[in-house]
């Protein structure tokens, strides 16, 4: 996972009432050409039903072999049939970091996920858009349904866009070395004696108006880096609430090749916020249809996981109405109303910084607005 390769399908997925649920699809996989989506529960695996596995189980069986098939079995909300979908598996390959410019002098990046060269590649990209003497007038950082990853990764590419030194996450634990602070400096984000990746990066990256953009599938190290922007004034946070998981993983070794992956920690943003179970408020919030969006509101976030670790320092989010999960959709009784109310719901496959990335035009209003601004005090 954290070095972007692995042999399967190509979706992130959880756990919910016995069946497991796509929390969203990679994007350039066979999963995703096949049009599953976030939400989706999948019940069966080839023959064998995933009430009774656990999800270590049902992870297992999907990934295997590349070019070998597996069918799934689905329940998607809207539809009342299950959906059957058979899958070639692939190597996956994950590409951490993507970015066009979308209009001249305004660019977008997106992280997929942090991992072992998320660092570098966001460099190359931001380096890309001042080649050849061109200049950014405004830049989106998109992390939306970003799970998160490694932890020098997030400090990285905060420190991609803050001054030298500042802060940028603290941990806070029950034993000494649980409490650690991280700042924007090559000792805290680079591993072994590497080449610091940002050394060439353009001085102006730091200095572009610009806007986070996140929604409730952002999560961990998606959410350091919003927190760390966000305390320090360098970017407006746009779209929904994040995930809310704040907490730190450590692997200890032990005998036989194996080892334990314990949570040891809490993190905290710049100013002291905890993110655990609560996320990252944007500054503006934006659904993601002009009408909201009924595909956010089945999202699970940390707080509605049972048994949740808790926040320290602050109240937690409040927890979305409870609606039933796993099972066929209730007919509405409003006949044709309720297939075209299921599919707003569940819209079509976003491309995202497209024109139909409802959220992705708002922030690049916003940036707009903020260059105008700029200019006029200049």
């Amino acid at each position: 996972g954290t070095q972007g390769e692995f042999g399967g399908l190509g979706i992130e997925v959880g756990m919910e009432d016995g069946l497991v649920k796509v929390v969203s699809p990679i994007e350039d996989t066979p999963a995703y050409r096949a049009g599953i989506k976030s939400g989706d529960l999948i019940y069966k695996l080839d023959e064998t039903p995933v009430k009774g596995l656990t999800l270590s189980d049902a992870v297992k069986k999907m990934r295997g072999k590349p070019k070998t098939p597996i069918k799934l079995s689905i329940i998607r909300k809207g539809e009342t049939k299950p959906i059957e979908v058979t899958l070639i598996r692939e190597v996956i390959k994950v590409q951490s970091v993507k970015s066009k410019l979308v209009e001249p002098g305004y660019g977008w990046v997106r992280i997929t996920q942090f991992q072992e060269n998320t660092i570098a590649d966001l460099g190359k990209h931001l380096t890309n858009f001042y080649k050849d003497g061109n200049r950014l007038n405004g830049l989106v950082l998109d992390l939306r349904n970003d799970p998160g990853g490694l932890l020098h990764g997030a400090i990285g590419v905060s420190a991609a866009f803050l001054p030298p030194d500042v802060k940028v996450v603290s941990t806070d634990g029950r034993t000494d070395d649980a409490k650690q602070e991280f700042k924007a400096r090559p000792q805290d984000y680079l591993r072994g004696t590497k080449e610091d990746p940002l050394k060439t990066m353009p001085v102006e990256a730091k200095k572009v108006p610009m806007v986070v953009l996140v929604n409730s599938g952002s999560a961990s190290a998606s959410e350091i880096v919003a927190g760390a922007l966000q305390d320090h004034k360098r970017a407006v946070i746009v779209g929904t609430q994040t995930f809310g998981k704040g907490s730190v993983q450590s692997v200890l070794p032990l005998p036989g090749n194996t080892a334990i992956k314990l949570t040891t920690a809490r993190y905290y943003t710049p100013d002291g916020r905890s993110i655990q179970a609560k996320g990252i408020t944007p500054d503006i919030v934006v659904e993601e249809s002009p009408n909201g969006s009924g595909a956010a509101s089945m999202r699970v976030r940390e707080a509605d996981l049972d048994r949740h670790l808790g926040n320290d320092r602050e109240k937690e989010a409040p927890k979305p109405e409870a609606k039933p999960q796993g099972k066929a959709p209730a007919k509405s009784g409003k006949g044709k109303d309720a297939k075209d109310d299921a599919e707003d719901e569940m819209p079509a496959r976003l491309e995202y910084a497209s024109k139909s990335d409802y959220q992705f035009q708002q922030a690049l209003n916003l940036l707009k607005g903020l260059q105008i601004m700029q200019n006029k005090s200049q």
